[in-house]
């Protein structure tokens, strides 16, 4: 027998066996092992056209053109035969019987790997050659619950902290600058024409003391003034509004509605200059003008021998003992604000030094140029370190101290029209929830509504399980208008 010949025959032989194999599989008639079913129906049946290309090393890269790896290998075609299929294995069959057994998921479907609301039955790429995500059966729950797998949640690096009650406080910082208390001004200006006989020692900037002498004046209205009163302490007239006698014998005479004492004070002159004049009936043709309050000085116009008309500014004198800090506070803070709250104040001119005081105004007007509101502070200075027009660092601590329910910042998930907290529900589950929000304050934020104590809350990875949650409601709106139409 020839060699060709006994290759033919080899190759009948073969090709019958496998044959009645297969034909032994399908019937029943000899049960397979899984393995050498799925070759012999593989070799068997027709593989259809490409559908994609895959790595020919195995690893996750696919194309949908024909191309080669780095190394310089071509991608294997896979066809439609070859490819997974994602149809549910009918019931009793084979396959629905192993799947279990395995511990493998099954893949409902894949959804668009940027978030759109596009899925595909079969694995496939984006316009940008992005693989899409599958999804696997279970993923997803009913209602606003969306399900994570573990994996996703720890590459995510996904966070989450009980909420607890505690004290929201904010601290509000703004630039001020030190001015005078304008109640502790004074100002010494006569109130009649005299001539400045000696002008004291005291110049700009000299601290003064209440009752320190200042000037000695000489005034023609004042010896006026002083004799009429001499003359009513005489002979024991005092004005009326009406008329009087002065003696049984003296004519009547109309008496002016002031008397010479109260014109006396009514010009300014101390109390003790008045008594004097009363008790030794001696008029004194000058006086001695003191400073009506401790401060220092910070306007002087007095030169002796000058001639001041009533009015004249002479000296303005101010208390430094208790200064105000002009802060800016920005719009937004003012609702956190209110008269009596403590403040903290540091000047430039003393650096480590705190000056401690208390809010005593907020202005009700805006400068629109800054959107800021002035706020007024008010606090001591008995050592006269704070001067005027200072530069001041003013920090306000608001809050009421009162612990109240509080998560952090980064777990709120602001939209603008709404805020929006994801809840941990154990096992990979979470729940988007509406929140009310009051205060902020040391990187966290009150709840007014919406969350209850010892609720978990997610603080990082919460924008990753909100799209989770978007795109999955979106998802089921698409499946479920199919499905309706079906049934239409």
């Amino acid at each position: 027998m020839s060699a060709l010949f006994r290759g033919m025959v080899i190759g009948v032989t073969v090709a019958a066996a496998a044959g009645a194999g297969l034909w032994a599989g399908q019937t029943g008639l000899v049960k397979l092992p899984m393995p050498a079913t799925a070759a012999l129906l593989g070799a068997a049946q027709t593989k259809g056209p490409v559908i994609y290309y895959r790595d020919p090393d195995g690893k996750p890269l696919y194309s949908l053109t024909p191309k080669t790896n780095n190394s310089g290998r071509p991608y294997v075609a896979v066809h439609a035969g070859e490819d997974v299929s994602f149809d549910a294995p009918e019931p009793g069959s084979a396959a629905a019987a192993a799947e279990p057994a395995q511990g493998q998921r099954k893949i409902i479907h894949y959804r668009n790997p940027m978030g759109l609301p596009d899925v595909s039955p079969v694995p496939k790429k984006d316009s940008m050659g992005m693989d899409y995500i599958p999804v696997y059966e279970g993923e997803s729950e009913d209602g606003d619950t969306v399900k994570v797998s573990p994996g996703k949640i720890q590459r995510t690096g996904v966070k989450t902290e009980p909420v607890r009650k505690r004290a929201v406080v904010r601290d509000i910082r703004a630039p001020g600058v030190v001015t005078l208390d304008e109640r502790l001004i004074s100002v010494i200006a006569l109130r009649f024409d005299g001539y400045l006989e000696k002008v004291a020692d005291v110049t700009t900037g000299t601290h003064v003391k209440a009752g320190e002498p200042l000037m000695t004046i000489y005034a023609p209205d004042l010896l006026n003034s002083g004799a009429r009163l001499v003359i009513e302490e005489q002979t024991g007239w005092r004005p009326t509004t009406g008329t009087k006698r002065l003696s049984q014998d003296a004519s009547t005479l109309r008496a002016p509605v002031v008397g010479a004492r109260r014109r006396l004070e009514n010009m300014g002159l101390p109390r003790d200059y008045i008594d004097n004049i009363e008790r030794t009936r001696e008029v004194p043709d000058t006086v001695v003008w003191r400073a009506p309050r401790d401060g220092i000085v910070l306007e002087r116009t007095a030169v002796e021998g000058m001639r001041a008309q009533a009015g004249d500014v002479l000296f303005r004198i101010a208390d430094h003992s208790v200064m105000w800090v002009m802060a800016d506070v920005a719009e937004g803070d003012i609702g956190a604000l209110k008269p009596g709250q403590p403040v903290k104040v540091t000047a430039r001119a003393h650096p480590g030094r705190v000056f401690t005081g208390t809010i005593s105004v907020v202005y009700p007007h805006l400068t629109k140029e800054t959107r800021t509101v002035p706020v007024r502070i008010e606090l001591p200075n008995p050592d006269l370190a704070l001067l005027p027009d200072m530069y001041a660092d003013v920090d306000i601590e608001t809050g009421t101290g009162e612990p109240v329910v509080a998560v952090p910042e980064s777990a709120v998930i602001d939209s603008g029209m709404r805020q929006v907290v994801i809840l941990d529900r154990g096992d990979g589950r979470f729940e988007p929830r509406d929140v009310k929000l009051g205060r902020k304050g040391n990187g966290y934020v009150e709840v007014t509504s919406g969350l209850q104590d010892g609720e978990s809350v997610v603080v990082n990875g919460n924008f990753l399980i909100d799209a989770e949650s978007n795109l999955q409601a979106a998802l089921k709106g698409l499946t479920a208008a199919p499905e309706k139409e079906a049934h239409q």
